[in-house]
């Protein structure tokens, strides 16, 4: 950003001194050539520092977990900035599921994140055929007022956002496990152990 700007005082300098003849073209063509790279060095810089950002995955809830029998567990799901929520799972893995607004290239170039609210967290059976035949438990997560549905009437025609994108991450449910959910800068989301203890208990369930 620096070059940036002593690119544009250079391009001002000379774009604005007095000169005669020959050497007034050279100093308009030399200004105009400084401009340039000028908002060549100011756009990388923009997406040089961007990228630095938008490299790290955000935290967006913690899930931590307790047995309560055979493939039946009390899931506290804590979204960021959120109070804690108790739900029933049943099966052998939790899955979280989410919506995600990506923007179209104007406001990525712009630097705006993208932007997420949760929709269900589920259990889930090993077995698929266990997936087809036994209770599940399903819990919904969404709010009142939703910007996809709000997106999806009212500014389906104007290049705002690109919103038709989803998103899951599933783990094993496991006693004591404690999971931290991330979005990444693309927009998925990715689940990982909150601590190494889960790291452990993911080694012995064979994860």
């Amino acid at each position: 950003m620096i070059s940036a700007a002593v690119a544009l005082v250079l391009a001002l300098w000379a774009l604005l001194r007095r000169s005669r003849g020959g050497g007034r073209v050279v100093s308009r063509v030399l200004g105009v050539g400084l401009l340039g790279l000028a908002l060549v060095l100011g756009g990388a810089g923009v997406l040089l520092r961007n990228y630095a950002w938008l490299l790290e995955d955000v935290p967006a809830a913690t899930i931590s977990l307790r047995q309560l029998g055979p493939q039946r567990f009390e899931a506290t799901l804590q979204a960021e900035g959120g109070e804690p929520r108790v739900f029933t799972l049943l099966g052998d893995e939790w899955q979280l599921d989410a919506r995600v607004i990506r923007w179209t290239l104007p406001g990525q170039l712009a630097g705006i994140p993208p932007v997420y609210h949760f929709e269900r967290l589920s259990g889930r059976y090993g077995d698929p055929k266990q997936e087809l035949s036994a209770q599940r438990s399903v819990h919904d997560l969404r709010q009142d007022w939703d910007f996809w549905a709000f997106r999806e009437r009212w500014l389906a025609d104007l290049p705002i956002v690109d919103a038709r994108w989803g998103s899951a991450a599933y783990l094993p449910m496991l006693d004591g496990a404690r999971y931290q959910v991330y979005v990444s800068p693309r927009g998925g989301l990715v689940a990982r152990p909150a601590d190494a203890a889960t790291e452990a208990l993911l080694d012995q369930a064979g994860w």
